[in-house]
């Protein structure tokens, strides 16, 4: 029996630029004749769907995301337990999982790493009962990602290919109205609590927002999170901060900036604070994390 290769289109990813890449990709594989299947998403949590009823229909050789973080988002959360290896073809305004597995983040070239074949193993964290790839962020963060992506910014910045401007623009509109917030964190066995907390970063993997290189040390492979916890400064002191994240230098502010690594890691708020995963918001606090070591085969 050949290899089938089974894809999942966004077709809303990057403004409609998963869609031209899969033109590309069908005559590609047409040209090569190669064996494929291809289901499109026609709405939120569609991908996770699509996933199981082709693991259950097809027996798929390997799934492929052809989308942005959010997608990889879905399609990991019906394919874990699967057996199966992870395929990405980036299509969105981040594509932060590419950048911090070493995928191309050009199509024709993942496309190419894709059809090789070569897979390595993966963590992948758990939010309460959700699954994600990269990072986690509890407070600010959070809401910026749920400015973002309900913003009509985002849509006009990836017609001209500047999507990841538009967390940039967030930033702005956000950190004139939010507060921070006083948090209990637990990771493992230690406890702490913290006042005045602008933002929880939990991280699999180094980046977020589309190339914010928030912890610089993760790494996807060795069954540890790496938290980056920001507090205790002013709004104009933050968004100076912020500017340091392009290049991972914020961790030199250690009176303002704490790096922690841990297997667990248990978030408490007296306010509700909202939780984004993958750019997509997930949860809220009380928020719940856990590693899973090396349980997700991908393709790069």
């Amino acid at each position: 029996m050949s290899d089938l290769y089974c894809f999942i289109v966004n077709k809303i990813s990057g403004n409609g630029k998963a869609l031209k890449i899969w033109n590309y990709i069908v005559k590609h594989l047409q040209e090569k004749h190669i064996e494929y299947q291809v289901r499109f998403t026609e709405a939120p949590n569609h991908a996770t769907a699509l996933v199981k009823e082709l693991i259950k229909k097809e027996k798929p050789s390997v799934i492929t995301a052809v989308g942005g973080d959010g997608t990889i988002h879905e399609v990991i959360n019906g394919l874990l337990d699967a057996n199966i290896p992870l395929g990405v073809i980036p299509a969105g305004s981040g594509n932060d999982f590419c950048r911090g597995l070493g995928i191309p983040l050009n199509y024709k070239k993942a496309l190419k790493h894709l059809l090789k074949g070569e897979c390595t193993t993966v963590d992948i964290g758990c939010l309460n009962s959700t699954f994600f790839s990269t990072v986690v962020g509890v407070g600010f963060d959070a809401e910026v990602a749920k400015v973002t992506n309900d913003s009509n910014y985002k849509k006009l910045l990836n017609c001209v290919r500047l999507g990841n401007l538009s967390y940039y623009a967030s930033v702005l509109r956000v950190l004139f109205h939010y507060k921070p917030a006083d948090i209990f964190l637990k990771i493992d066995s230690k406890h702490y609590q913290i006042q005045n907390v602008w933002l929880v970063a939990i991280a699999n993997t180094p980046f977020y927002a589309g190339g914010l290189l928030i912890c610089p040390n993760a790494k996807y492979q060795d069954g540890l999170f790496n938290i980056c916890l920001v507090h205790g400064v002013s709004k104009w002191k933050f968004l100076k901060l912020f500017l340091y994240v392009f290049k991972g230098k914020h961790t030199a502010f250690s009176n303002v900036v704490n790096i922690y690594e841990g297997k667990e890691v248990e978030i408490y708020s007296v306010a509700s604070l909202s939780a984004h995963g993958d750019g997509e918001i997930i949860g809220q606090t009380p928020a719940r994390l856990k590693i899973e070591h090396n349980v997700l085969s991908v393709i790069r």
